[in-house]
């Protein structure tokens, strides 16, 4: 009998090793079990847009990135030639958005085909307190009025040359009024948003943006209409660029400005549709 106590620790102890051998063999089972699929790496690419994009992009990148959680999209906004030249310079974008084909063309040997994905036009705007007294396109020849215009390598600046050109070759304007309305410029800006600031801020008295910077502006700012017969319909390139990271991810942001939601945005913010 008094061996008992060592016989019954022995069967104690056996058991215990029997039943942790049991759950060790559940727990591998368990652990065998397929995971969840895993989420999606993360993706970063960049967005070289002309400045007259911005509010409609910004919200495309709202939309783009809901749909697409695991990509983070990073905006460079500036002048066209300006975006054009850093990314001859080996600035690490993904996209180019250009507000004309020219600076496209610029780029040609660096980015896939481009495609048109938006169209522009030209329009005059005013401070909404309007102190040059600018009712009409005729006061902007009137003596002492301030303007603010884009550098001419800048699209806008070059479209707002050409409307001009086209008033200065008609019979309802004619040259002296170019030459009267050119004298006027007070500042050459190097972006389209840019001159928008020069007009919100009462600097100047009127300045030439397109007709989505004037809508962005809002209440800041009263337009005034250019006649289809001296306005230019620009032209708006997007491409991926060859050789950068993430190409699918790029092309999936290209072909979503395309597709009829991303045109839905732009054309909310008064850009023309393609198509």
């Amino acid at each position: 009998m008094k061996h008992f106590p060592r016989i019954m620790f022995l069967l104690i102890a056996a058991c215990l090793l029997l039943a942790s051998c049991g759950s060790s063999g559940s727990s591998g089972s368990s652990a065998s079990t397929p995971s969840s699929t895993p989420t999606a790496a993360p993706v970063a690419i960049n967005v070289f847009a002309a400045a007259s994009l911005t509010a409609a992009f910004e919200e495309i990148k709202t939309q783009f990135q809901a749909k697409n959680p695991n990509v983070t999209i990073t905006y460079n906004f500036a002048g066209s030639n300006t975006l054009a030249t850093q990314i001859t310079q080996g600035a690490p974008a993904n996209v180019f958005a250009s507000a004309d084909t020219t600076n496209m063309d610029k780029v040609s040997s660096l980015v896939n085909t481009p495609q048109t994905f938006a169209k522009n036009k030209v329009v005059v705007i005013v401070p909404a307190s309007n102190p040059g007294n600018i009712k009409t396109l005729h006061d902007l020849a009137n003596p002492g009025i301030k303007i603010a215009v884009a550098n001419s390598s800048v699209p806008v600046g070059n479209y707002t040359l050409q409307v001009l050109s086209k008033m200065g070759q008609s019979s309802e304007y004619g040259p002296s009024y170019e030459s009267a309305v050119k004298a006027n410029f007070v500042t050459l800006e190097t972006s389209v948003s840019g001159v928008v600031q020069k007009v919100q801020l009462g600097e100047v008295d009127a300045g030439y943006v397109y007709v989505t910077d004037a809508y962005s502006a809002g209440d800041k700012v009263k337009s005034i209409d250019i006649p289809d017969q001296y306005n230019v319909l620009a032209d708006y390139p997007i491409a991926t660029v060859k050789d950068s990271a993430h190409a699918s991810t790029a092309q999936s942001f290209v072909e979503y400005v395309l597709s009829p939601d991303g045109q839905a945005i732009l054309t909310k913010y008064h850009f023309i549709p393609v198509g």
